[in-house]
């Protein structure tokens, strides 16, 4: 067996062929990446396996998979790109997969996909040259014309996205991901009914707050854009906008800047888009509900936030 490693990746080798249960061949594939893409860490092996998810994650069934033999590759890709989602960084790798003839057979975001126990069922290189946050990630697994495999997995952190790319099958050849420039995905309609649908929220990562401020600015921000064109095209939906804010200063303090945060969001809409006042409302948790460590300046940058909560119950 001929192993390839891109860094130390023994250790990811050994997990990969654990993991492993999946099968057929690999199409010569190239997958354009947004530009300044760059590779992480590479792990090839000429003849093994693959378990590739193709449903979610049930506590009855567990993960189902299909079993991919032959030359397995594994890649990982980081993206200095902050203002992308995970499903913005896979919506152009999901495209060129379909125009290569490749069919979608499985594509979920985060807690449709099976949450903590998908994440931790599924290969994934480890960090901190991969990495995946469990409420906001987004797999898609492909199946070929011939049997090949390609499973894409996407997530993100306050500094950068990540993109996995798994290919299996019986002939890897020059498969390969290139950073080629690709148009960044704009936030659409689609983009936050799919998340919204399937998590019930989504962080609006584009609306950035400096410690003790709740000020939205004087641009525009193409996820509230989003959500108000999401709002008026389905006029029964509810959002509540919560606002959270890092550890600096009191909790009454924080509880009180979180729904002011909340607030800009409700106002940016009712302002801007002429959203109904019975579609939107506001609420603030403080710091009770952080994403990230207090410790660090880029926790406390994660954790001053707006997340946008589907409230509709039908």
């Amino acid at each position: 067996m001929t192993t390839i490693t891109h860094k130390t990746a023994k250790a990811s080798l050994l997990a990969l062929w654990a993991l492993a249960c999946g099968g057929s061949p690999v199409l010569a594939q190239d997958l354009a990446l947004p530009k300044g893409a760059k590779m992480t860490r590479e792990v090839a092996q000429s003849k093994g396996a693959y378990a590739l998810p193709i449903g979610p994650w049930t506590e009855e069934g567990g993960l189902p998979s299909r079993r991919i033999e032959g030359a397995v590759n594994v890649q990982s890709w980081r993206i200095d790109a902050t203002g992308l989602t995970s499903l913005q960084l896979l919506t152009p790798l999901r495209d060129q997969l379909r125009e290569g003839g490749f069919d979608i057979e499985f594509d979920c975001i985060s807690a449709a996909c099976g949450g903590f126990d998908f994440r931790f069922q599924t290969f994934v290189l480890p960090g901190p040259d991969m990495y995946v946050s469990l409420t906001d990630y987004h797999f898609i697994a492909a199946t070929g014309p011939k049997g090949q495999a390609i499973s894409l997995l996407a997530s993100k952190d306050q500094r950068a996205g990540y993109v996995q790319i798994i290919r299996a099958g019986d002939t890897i050849g020059s498969v390969r991901a290139t950073a080629k420039p690709v148009a960044a995905a704009v936030v659409t309609n689609s983009d936050f009914a799919s998340q919204l649908e399937q998590t019930g929220h989504a962080i609006l990562s584009d609306l950035v707050f400096q410690t003790g401020s709740s000020s939205l600015g004087d641009g525009s921000a193409e996820s509230l854009d989003a959500i108000a064109d999401y709002l008026t095209s389905n006029p029964s939906r509810r959002i509540l906008f919560v606002g959270h804010t890092d550890a600096v200063g009191s909790l009454e303090g924080n509880q009180a800047l979180s729904r002011k945060r909340a607030s800009a969001a409700v106002t940016y809409l009712r302002d801007r888009h002429n959203i109904p006042a019975e579609q939107i409302g506001a609420d603030g948790v403080g710091y009770l509900s952080p994403v990230a460590s207090n410790l660090t300046p880029e926790g406390r940058k994660a954790n001053r936030r707006i997340e946008a909560v589907l409230i509709s119950t039908e």
